[in-house]
Order: C-alpha cells, then structure tokens, then sequence
C-alpha cells in the first residue's frame, strides 16, 4: 500500500519510538512499536508496491509503474494473489515496452495464479495467445484460446469479440 520510501519513513519514526519507549521504560507501548515495525514489513513482503503500482499503470504512467513494481525485492514472496496481479501489470509494462517475449512470460505466469476477475484471467490468456500469433507459434496460441472456452459465461463481449478474432486470425493462419 506505501512506496519503500513511505515504509522506510514510518518504520524509522517506529524505531525511534521504539527506541524512546524502552529509555523511559514503557515496554508495553515499546512492544507495540515493535509491532507496527513488524507489520510494516510483513506487509511489504507479502503486498509489496502493488497498489501504488496499478494506480501508476491505470493512470498510463508505465515508467513509474515500471519503477515500483521493481521496488518489490522479491515476487516470489508475494501473496498468492497479489503475485498474480503483480505478473498481470508486469506483462502490462513489457506489453507497452514492446518487449514481448517478457510480456509473453509474465502473462503466462497470470494466468496460473488467481487474478481480480476472471476478466483479468482471460486477458492473460489472451495476451499470451496474441503475442504467440505474432511470433508464428500457432500451436501455443490455439492452446491458450482453447483455455479460454471454459470462462466464456462469464466474461464481458469486448473480451469475446477478441477472442473471436483471434480464432479467425488462427485459422487464417492454419490454411
């Protein structure tokens, strides 16, 4: 929820009460201090920079979101699904980058953890499937519409209109 500089800024002023509790001999509310610093990094190992991300990626300022998604130290120690969420935006940036292959693996990555909506987990798939056309790998990509099949009750028209010429795209392709 906070940039690493917010959390850094409030861990400090955690520590040093910390520190001044335990001079005037205020252990119980020393402890809770302790607390808030524990906290603060549990929530950035298993939050991260996320939020503060995808306000950055929504608002169209792929740098900025680029730079505090790279904030994360490690995305593996993400939440299960926060890490999906985190793949998802990552492929976004690589997406608008132009660098495909890197979107191509972030999206794959999406795609097998729990995103917002089923939406979001369809658009994974549907990257992934789009960049594959593009790069002539027709199998993988009718793999990837063919996972799609099972979510299209409940996914939006826009999302079933590209899927649709995604198919036709393929069998053009295939002929």
């Amino acid at each position: 929820m906070f940039t690493n500089r917010t959390r850094l800024f409030i861990g400090t002023l955690c520590f040093l009460s910390l520190m001044l509790l335990a001079y005037r001999h205020m252990y119980e509310f020393a402890w809770f201090a302790m607390l808030l610093i524990v906290l603060l990094a549990w929530d950035y190992i298993r939050q991260g920079t996320l939020i503060v991300a995808a306000k950055y990626f929504h608002h169209k300022e792929y740098d900025k979101a680029e730079r505090t998604l790279l904030e994360i130290f490690n995305p593996r120690w993400l939440s299960r699904k926060r890490r999906g969420y985190y793949e998802f935006l990552m492929g976004g940036v690589c997406l608008q980058k132009q660098d495909f292959e890197d979107a191509e693996k972030h999206y794959e990555v999406a795609a097998q953890y729990p995103l917002r909506s089923v939406n979001d987990h369809v658009a994974a798939l549907v990257h992934v499937a789009n960049i594959s056309i593009r790069q002539g790998n027709f199998e993988k990509a009718g793999a990837y519409i063919q996972l799609t099949e099972k979510h299209t009750e409940d996914i939006n028209a826009k999302m079933k209109d590209v899927i649709e010429r995604l198919r036709q795209e393929l069998k053009k392709n295939n002929k």
